[in-house]
């Protein structure tokens, strides 16, 4: 829950959000209202190709663990909620443990403080650290290598995912990913460039027209993550445009320098801090480290450790979490010339470095 207000109307935003948390009343009709609003939603989910492959990915990455539900859930469960749910889930979840209170601009921490115990006393007190408690309801989440391919020959293009299983956000391992990370970037026909561009994988998508998009991610949990891309290329030459992608991979577990390492940790750093410019994602943001790491990580630590990295550490840490491990896959579309997941594993490792 999230509130904006001037200075002076800091109390009356911090009164409300807590009585949003603490005392909403759930009205039935309400409840069906917004009930009809999601399912509207998920509508317009489904027609979101991005949203659904990355659904997929999950689904096939983490089967049968609570990571490979989808966000919204199936809509038989939409349909079936009632009340008495809500106010579970509610007294389940909205404990002292569980909650951060966050503020950034006119505000000073002491007033925050005092707010916070003002507003939010009837919620209880603990000792105890963030995320520390109700450790029962966490269920371990296992990757599984695998695929899941709905071939659509009718559609225009084919959207892939590939991914391969990483360490959780308080893993050291993270930060070398993230620059591995940057290091493949991102593409799409709209960019000018062509052979000049920085990106090895940029070149090789700007010179093949079948090619029409790539998007490298990072996403991490408490104990696990995806690190992968996701791309979009013309269903005939998806084996072709496949195979760049890993080779890519390949290339940052053997041969990346150190300029191009030293290229991707300053976009990294420039990223970190675009990522933070104003008051809303400075405030989500702090939020966001409370509840990973139990702290606000300062942006000055997170730059120390990026410039601790080097060409050896990231060829290291991306042999460790690529070269020859099993990938996740999903491809919507004319899938019929992805790789079978046999080829894709192999491509995984090579008898010569």
């Amino acid at each position: 829950f999230y509130a904006k207000c001037l200075s002076k109307d800091v109390e009356k935003a911090i009164e409300i959000l807590s009585d949003i948390v603490q005392n909403s009343k759930l009205d039935e009709q309400e409840i069906e209202r917004e009930r009809d609003v999601i399912l509207r939603e998920m509508e317009e989910v489904e027609t979101n190709l991005q949203e659904v492959i990355f659904d997929h990915l999950h689904a096939t990455a983490f089967q049968g663990t609570p990571l490979g539900r989808t966000i919204l859930g199936p809509t038989a469960n939409i349909k079936s909620m009632r009340r008495k749910d809500l106010t579970n889930f509610i007294q389940m979840h909205y404990s002292p443990g569980r909650i951060v209170l966050a503020g950034a601009g006119g505000i000073d921490h002491q007033q925050m403080k005092d707010l916070g115990e003002k507003y939010f006393t009837h919620l209880g007190r603990t000792d105890e650290p963030l995320l520390e408690r109700d450790v029962s309801l966490k269920e371990p989440c296992r990757f599984t290598g695998g695929d899941v391919r709905i071939r659509d020959d009718l559609m225009p293009l084919c959207h892939v995912a590939l991914a391969v299983e990483t360490c959780g956000w308080k893993n050291a391992d993270n930060i070398p990913l993230m620059i591995g990370n940057m290091a493949i970037g991102n593409w799409d026909r709209s960019m000018m460039g062509g052979k000049d561009l920085v990106s090895g994988l940029a070149v090789r998508f700007a010179n093949q027209p079948a090619a029409h998009s790539f998007m490298s991610f990072n996403t991490n949990y408490s104990d696990t993550g995806l690190w992968g891309a996701y791309f979009i290329g013309e269903g005939p030459r998806m084996m072709e445009i496949t195979d760049y992608v890993v080779r890519e991979w390949i290339a940052l577990c053997t041969k990346i320098t150190d300029q191009e390492v030293e290229r991707a940790k300053n976009i990294l750093k420039a990223n970190l801090r675009l990522q933070l410019d104003g008051t809303t994602p400075i405030c989500e943001d702090i939020g966001r480290q409370m509840l990973a790491y139990g702290r606000r990580v300062p942006l000055e630590e997170f730059e120390y450790r990026i410039d601790n990295v080097n060409a050896a550490k990231v060829r290291e840490v991306c042999t460790k979490y690529i070269y020859d491990r099993c990938p996740a896959l999903a491809a919507i579309g004319p899938a019929v010339a992805v790789p079978d997941y046999a080829s894709l594993r192999s491509e995984f490792y090579w008898l010569r470095l």
